[in-house]
């Protein structure tokens, strides 16, 4: 999760796009569990676990908030 330590440095624009795709990945793990399709090498959440997508879930709703106050 290192490529993801500079999260308050990303444009909203691109944090929205991550938000959705980690919303995007956990409805996949929800509905296919284990067997969910497993991601390209080249894409942003390829390596990442069901419980590091949550985490990493959190911290980006976390910092949208901020950003808009």
């Amino acid at each position: 999760m290192e490529k993801f330590a500079d999260l308050s440095e990303w444009s909203p624009k691109k944090m929205r796009t991550l938000r959705n795709n980690l919303n995007n990945r956990l409805a996949s793990y929800k509905t296919s569990g284990d067997n969910a399709k497993p991601l390209q090498t080249s894409h942003a959440l390829y390596g990442l676990s069901e419980e590091n997508c949550q985490e990493l879930l959190k911290k980006v709703t976390k910092l949208l908030k901020n950003k808009k106050a």
